[in-house]
């Protein structure tokens, strides 16, 4: 999937993940696409709530060897 920043939260656990995300989100336009990496399990409940919280769209999100990805679509 295309996207047009990341943000690699491997080995943060809860809520730096999140944190991270935001703070990228809040530096990109409406409609672009953020790619997160992170190694907590957590994180897939926690970015589930973010999206619904902040009407940012959660487009994807898998598991690959205990890293999970995300994108995000900035609203």
């Amino acid at each position: 999937m295309q996207f047009n920043k990341e943000v690699d939260a491997r080995g943060l656990n809860c809520p730096l993940p999140i944190l991270k995300a935001k703070k990228a989100l809040a530096e990109m336009l409406s409609g672009q696409v953020l790619h997160v990496i992170a190694t907590d399990p957590g994180s897939v409940r926690d970015f589930q709530a973010f999206s619904k919280q902040t009407g940012n769209e959660l487009l994807s999100h898998e598991e690959h060897d205990k890293e999970f990805e995300y994108y995000v679509k900035r609203k």
